[in-house]
């Protein structure tokens, strides 16, 4: 099977380097510079430069002969569009695109999108399968009342990277719900130490992102 993916952050990198171990032939596009040598470095001839909205560059990749192209950057108009052009200009059978904001669900459903995959949906589904119900129906709440889930890698020049979470200084509108490192879940505690390349998922009021974008140095 011949996958396109557009979109060289964290989602397709470990997307490439999977599909590439299971014997798939992937070809992931990045169109940042410094991103993309960092990509090539490791996945050799398998990525290449340029911007996946651009339908030459999707033709240059093969799109035309593409069982699957796969968006996962962290702009849902940016994947929108990759996933438009790969159906209406090359008509690939199969197109899957990263959704940020759960809000953006039924445009893309209505504009023929196959498959939406949402890390905001599934955050929330790993909390209510941490929490009991009645706990949940408030997140939900306080969710609708202005709190976001804020989705960040945490960089290795972070101030936080070596520290438990008790000894970090969060903005009091915050909640560490979920720590992904090397795939695997983590529910924080106090005792939970940070590490380089932890995707951390936060709920936050929209005026405490700014503030915990500097705490954790991602800015």
């Amino acid at each position: 099977m011949y996958i396109l993916i557009g979109g060289g952050g964290d989602v397709g990198y470990y997307l490439t380097r999977n599909l590439l171990g299971q014997g798939h032939e992937v070809l992931l596009i990045e169109k940042g510079s410094s991103r993309y040598q960092t990509l090539s470095e490791d996945l050799g001839q398998s990525v290449i430069k340029g911007d996946a909205c651009e339908a030459s560059v999707l033709e240059d990749a093969g799109a035309r002969r593409a069982d699957v192209i796969i968006a996962v950057t962290g702009d849902d108009e940016d994947n929108l569009v990759i996933c438009q052009v790969a159906k209406k200009r090359f008509s690939v059978a199969r197109i899957i695109a990263r959704l940020n904001n759960p809000r953006h669900e039924a445009l893309f459903e209505k504009l023929g999108i196959d498959v939406t995959v949402s890390p905001t949906k599934a955050i929330l589904s790993l909390i209510e399968s941490e929490l009991p119900g009645p706990r949940f129906v408030q997140l939900m709440r306080l969710k609708r009342a202005g709190l976001e889930i804020l989705d960040m890698s945490i960089p290795s020049s972070s101030p936080v990277v070596g520290k438990p979470l008790s000894q970090i200084n969060l903005p009091r509108r915050c909640n560490l719900a979920l720590v992904i490192r090397e795939r695997e879940p983590i529910f924080p505690t106090g005792d939970t130490v940070l590490q380089a390349n932890d995707e951390v998922y936060a709920l936050v009021n929209s005026d405490a992102e700014e503030e915990l974008r500097r705490t954790f140095g991602t800015m």
